[in-house]
């Protein structure tokens, strides 16, 4: 089901206008029944030693409907596969015997030490795959074993490591070494030029916003360090859920955090400087670079860890309180980043419950309003130059949401009688604390 359709439900039919794009980052934790019963059907078949059956049954549990992402041929004592991974295909065969898969990175025609001993470093980082260079001069990943030792657990693992290596190491060898050259890129679907003028716009002025706000603030980037923080890490997981970018942005993204949460020897202040120098270098990027990694893109695996509700309670009851002290001494913008916070780190490290990413993704739709309205959604939550709220919609939204997930969710029932409508910052604490309060517990 589409998070359109969960927000909509049966009025969907009604907004036939709403463009269709992707937000944040695949998880593949949403699994239906049927692909609960293929994975137990292929450990039952690999344990009799039915080994083509037991493919077949475990490649129909990666298969999600919604992406339309495996693909598999049988012939008489072989089977094909095809799954899509971002911006690679790792296509592969399996035989009573053996089973190969491999994923085209980039084509080279001469070997340069660069490249090749980035690849080889990373060999050494792999657990089941390892990069090789074809007979046609293409840069590979490539996983294989025999059946014997090829269990359905093995093969998950594996195949998600060939696939996350390949989705991420194209596009950053083909941005870092000038001699390589795309290859495999037929499957992918370009972005409409209007879509990634308005990502490349709303890159740019939050950017610049955020780095503004710091350089000419009122608020002392020495003094106060943890709040230019929170606008910071708040920036980067709204550009990444957002945006949803490939390529160098996304990698620059990850790496961002990644930098942060490191246990270098560096204090926060430190920290808030590389963030804002490399965040400075994204909008120095030439246009054209940024509209070669907006396309639309297929996942098979997702690098999001599962979570339940209890771990959103905890974060919100964690980190809200932080907003309290920015508001009432009147930094507005970094009271709202609190909250900005909470709900951009929660989409970008976790596969939150349904509800939880409804209710999230929800939110974004209010406190970035302009940006969906410059995409073409019909629905206008906020209206950022009067600063009022569309209550009706939201308290729809909220009732929609709770009506797609009540077979799992009986008990989902959002209050938006708690919510603050007097300015976005009170709006945002309202929202995250109704949220926080929710009952999921699931059934089924």
């Amino acid at each position: 089901m589409s998070l359109l359709d969960r927000l909509f439900g049966q009025k969907a039919d009604a907004l036939s206008s709403v463009p269709d794009i992707k937000f944040g980052r695949y998880s593949d934790s949403y699994k239906e029944n049927a692909n609960q019963e293929d994975w137990n059907a292929a450990l039952a078949a690999f344990e009799e030693g039915h080994y083509l059956a037991s493919y077949r049954h475990f490649f129909a549990y990666l298969r999600d409907e919604s992406e339309n992402n495996v693909q598999i041929r049988e012939e008489p004592g072989r089977l094909e596969f095809t799954l899509c991974q971002g911006s690679r295909r790792i296509t592969g065969f399996a035989t009573r015997k053996k089973l190969k898969a491999e994923a085209k990175i980039a084509r080279t025609h001469a070997l340069k030490v660069g490249f090749m001993r980035r690849l080889i470093e990373k060999n050494f980082e792999l657990k089941y795959s390892r990069f090789a260079l074809d007979p046609d001069e293409q840069l590979t990943i490539v996983f294989d074993t025999y059946t014997l030792d090829g269990s359905p657990y093995k093969l998950y693992h594996a195949l998600r490591e060939v696939a996350l290596q390949a989705d991420k190491q194209d596009d950053l060898l083909l941005e870092e070494f000038q001699a390589l050259e795309p290859v495999d890129t037929a499957h992918l679907d370009d972005l409409p030029p209007a879509e990634k003028e308005v990502k490349y716009n709303f890159l740019h002025q939050q950017i610049r916003s955020v780095l503004r706000e710091i350089d000419q603030g009122s608020l002392q980037a020495y003094q106060y360090p943890g709040g230019i923080s929170y606008l910071l890490l708040a920036l980067i997981y709204k550009l990444d859920y957002l945006l949803k970018p490939e390529g160098y942005t996304m990698e620059t993204l990850e790496r961002l955090n990644r930098l942060f949460f490191s246990s270098e020897q560096r204090n926060v202040i430190e920290k808030n400087q590389l963030l804002t120098r490399e965040l400075g270098k994204l909008i120095e990027r030439p246009k054209a670079d940024f509209f070669r990694e907006m396309y639309r893109v297929k996942s098979t695996f997702g690098i999001t860890t599962p979570v339940s509700h209890d771990r959103v309670v905890g974060f919100v009851d964690g980190e809200l309180h932080n907003m309290d002290w920015y508001q009432e001494n009147g930094y507005e913008t970094i009271a709202l980043a609190v909250p900005n916070y909470i709900v951009g780190y929660s989409l970008f490290n976790y596969a939150l419950p349904r509800p939880d990413r409804d209710l999230f993704h929800l939110y974004f739709q209010v406190v970035e309003s302009q940006y969906f309205k410059d995409l073409g959604f019909p629905v206008d939550y906020y209206e950022p130059s009067t600063g009022k709220f569309n209550r009706k919609a939201i308290r729809k939204a909220l009732d929609y949401i709770a009506d797609a997930n009540e077979a799992h969710f009986p008990r989902l029932h959002p209050r938006p009688n708690q919510l603050a409508f007097d300015n976005l910052p009170d709006f945002a604490r309202s929202y995250l604390l109704m949220v926080r309060n929710l009952d999921m517990t699931k059934v089924g």
